[in-house]
């Protein structure tokens, strides 16, 4: 009977651990990832009737940047994910040839059909940058609308556009959401090469007036991209609020890579301002761009972001797909000795990921899991360790790091092996840190969401080698996988 047993444990540890002819090489888990090709911005991120939509640039075509379209997926919980066919395409004129790619932008309930092309009642309508392409050379960007009938299945283009147009070659990535005070819709825009933000106005969601200009400010080092403006409760002040103004552009370690900042201040309706004079930075590892919140979600604040860097993006060594998205977030505000800063937890959907929990990582049987990890000084813990390859979580002179340096392929571009670091302020005795590993791509939350590392790794096997060193101690252990 102990022969038995012993075979029977054999067996399921086999049906359980996956092969690599199972799991496509780096495809993660629990991140959604096209089934193939090429992928950056998410855009259109809003909930509709039970369905929480992502729209995304993406390429049709091929795995490398190119003929930009929106692709489409939907999930009822943020977690299992539905990709849907490509939802608005790239133009081609039959006579010019020139292209109109579509580039990023905003969806929105139109819950009143303001701009009265809709037949029927919650409406979604699209507002994204249109880019004039020709001879592989942008022309110009201009703002364009669309509307869909049928839960964004099919889209219809406005046949007026573009809805706004400066005449810029630069004036991209519209978000567009409805300002209850004031009743009218708010969108935010940049003009990259400035450093500017512009807000704009509309009733009907087709006239737009131009109404305040936010920056140059913070961080200038990159052009500015993909803005947001959104409203958080200030954690722990009953009744008070600040909004948030987030932007992509640079890294916090430097111009090489790129990166997001946030201002936090006052938006009147009008204008926003902020008193903030040194940049905020919204994640501290190199892989988390682009990142924008969700539409029409009631009472929660819900970003998702790029979980890529536009340095190596176009050399990661996946196979016929390239490009993911992080862990959706829930956003909130923390008052802290520096003042207001952004927090950030997986949404609360996560945890139905959670297959089962662990007493040891012995039990662990592939690359997608979570831990909870304590650090004191000098201590850390590795992940995927197998011979010389390792990716390493640790705390050091009071900065959390990821160090990928080791971590597997890391040859396919000259920057792309690294460590990233964060001082964590004040300078802690014990850190609590949350990591969700999935495949290729890791995500360390830490202090209550004030900090958090995202970094893309590609090891050579598949083993979770999960391993502390000094006086780290592990106090949770979980298996991860998407529940059909």
């Amino acid at each position: 009977m102990k022969h038995l047993a012993f075979f029977a444990i054999v067996i399921a540890l086999i049906q359980c651990t996956p092969k690599k002819d199972s799991i496509e090489q780096y495809r993660p888990q629990v991140h959604f990832s096209p089934e193939k090709n090429w992928t950056n911005d998410p855009n259109g991120l809003v909930y509709s009737d039970g369905e929480y939509h992502l729209f995304y640039q993406y390429n049709p075509y091929g795995k490398t940047w190119g003929h930009m379209s929106w692709g489409h997926a939907v999930s009822t919980d943020l977690i299992n994910w539905k990709e849907l066919p490509t939802a608005i395409e790239e133009y081609i004129d039959p006579v010019t040839g020139d292209s109109t790619m579509i580039f990023s932008g905003t969806a929105v309930v139109d819950f009143n059909n303001a701009h009265k092309l809709c037949t029927g009642p919650d409406c979604l309508v699209s507002i994204y940058t249109s880019h004039l392409h020709r001879n592989n050379q942008g022309l110009r960007q201009h703002q364009s609308l669309a509307y869909s009938n049928d839960k964004g299945r099919t889209w219809n283009r406005y046949d007026k556009n573009p809805v706004l147009d400066i005449e810029r070659k630069d004036f991209r990535d519209p978000k567009v959401f409805w300002h209850r005070e004031h009743e009218k819709w708010v969108m935010a825009l940049v003009v990259p090469d400035l450093f500017k933000v512009q807000l704009y106005e509309s009733k009907d969601l087709l006239a737009w007036k131009l109404m305040s200009e936010f920056g140059p400010a913070g961080d200038t080092l990159r052009i500015w991209e993909c803005p947001d403006l959104f409203e958080l409760p200030v954690e722990g002040q009953p009744g008070k609020t600040k909004w948030v103004l987030s932007l992509s552009g640079s890294h916090p370690a430097g111009p090489t890579f790129v990166g997001m900042q946030y201002f936090v201040g006052d938006f009147d309706g009008t204008k926003f301002t902020s008193s903030q004079t040194q940049p905020l930075y919204v994640d501290f590892g190199k892989d988390y761009y682009a990142g924008i919140v969700f539409n029409n979600v009631k009472d929660r604040t819900i970003m998702l972001g790029w979980a890529n860097n536009w340095t190596y993006a176009n050399q990661i060594p996946t196979g016929k797909w390239r490009g993911m998205f992080s862990v959706p977030r829930e956003l909130g505000l923390k008052e802290t000795f520096t003042g207001l800063r952004l927090t950030q937890q997986p949404v609360k959907e996560w945890e139905t990921t959670r297959v089962q929990k662990l007493n040891s990582t012995s039990e662990l049987q592939s690359q997608t899991f979570e831990l909870e990890v304590d650090l004191q000084e000098g201590s850390g813990v590795h992940l995927f360790k197998s011979g010389n390859e390792q990716t390493t979580i640790g705390l050091r002179d009071g900065k959390l790091y990821l160090d990928r340096i080791k971590s597997g392929q890391v040859d396919f571009q000259n920057d792309f092996a690294s460590v990233e670091s964060v001082i964590i302020e004040p300078k802690p005795e014990k850190l609590t840190v949350r990591i969700i590993a999935d495949q290729s791509i890791i995500e360390v939350f830490t202090a209550d969401g004030l900090y958090t590392i995202t970094d893309q790794v590609f090891p050579n096997h598949n083993q979770p080698g999960v391993e502390v060193f000094g006086n780290a101690t592990i106090t949770a252990i979980w298996a991860v996988g998407v529940r059909k």
